[in-house]
């Protein structure tokens, strides 16, 4: 038997505020780091040292993703301003006409009532 696949369209990518998503659980990694130093000795007794040294490891990796999320948004905008649209703006639209932030303006190409 053959392997069924449906063909349809992927969804569009979810685009939401990833700066400060990563910004918050970089924050958050490094809170639960400072929070646990005080009680280091009991982490080293009880054998669960790495904990500690797992909130720190967050918080090294959440620095180096506020990096890149920082330089994908720049690259993001760049693309968009050399292709003549601004995020947030309708596809095609130019110069903000026709945007939903101004929706009594049309664009040339679209039709009178």
């Amino acid at each position: 038997m053959a392997k069924w696949t449906p063909t349809h369209e992927a969804p569009e990518p979810l685009e939401g505020p990833v700066v400060p998503t990563i910004v918050g659980g970089t924050v958050i990694w490094f809170v639960l780091f400072l929070v646990q130093l005080p009680f280091y000795g009991w982490f080293d007794d009880h054998g669960h040292l790495w904990w500690v040294w797992t909130c720190l490891a967050g918080a090294g990796l959440g620095l180096i993703g506020i990096w890149y999320v920082l330089r994908r948004d720049a690259a993001i905008r760049r693309a968009a301003r050399e292709a003549g649209t601004e995020p947030g703006m309708e596809p095609g639209a130019e110069g903000g006409t026709g945007s939903a932030a101004d929706p009594g303006t049309t664009s040339p190409g679209d039709p009178t009532p």
